[in-house]
């Protein structure tokens, strides 16, 4: 499932910035958050794995977790539109993997803590270097 996610976000991304170009960021960005609404809504006639009744169990902060939708939106569209698909997917991709292991290093959000060792460090570097190499140019 992690393997289709990271492939409709990069599809998704150009394809939401090529509509901004047209149409306008962020009419491009209410356009795609009023259809994944409307889907979402169409498939909670079929999922039965949750209640909205829960919902006042629920940690108040993570019911605003739908507001970084907005923002993770705008700004893909916008680093794509500046950088190029390639360039601005690595380095979302980079920021997502070193704020997840924060959250695991630090434990936040009710995660399980996991250690961030010397080998994840290395592992963002070499990372960091890979983009640095692909936007390299003589």
């Amino acid at each position: 499932m992690s393997i289709v996610a990271g492939m409709a976000m990069s599809v998704q991304g150009v394809m939401n910035t090529r509509l901004g170009e047209n149409i306008g960021t962020m009419h491009a960005n209410a356009l795609v958050q009023c259809t994944a609404a409307a889907l979402s809504l169409a498939a909670l006639l079929f999922a039965k794995d949750g209640s909205f009744a829960q919902l006042g169990q629920t940690n108040k902060l993570y019911w605003f977790g739908g507001v970084l939708g907005l923002v993770i939106t705008v700004t893909v569209m916008l680093g794509i539109k500046q950088l190029s698909p390639t360039v601005a997917i690595s380095i979302i991709l980079i920021s997502q993997l070193l704020v997840a292991a924060l959250i695991d290093a630090f434990g936040l959000m009710d995660s399980e803590k996991v250690a961030f060792t010397w080998t994840k460090y290395a592992g963002l570097a070499l990372m960091v270097g890979g983009v640095l190499l692909f936007k390299y140019e003589k």
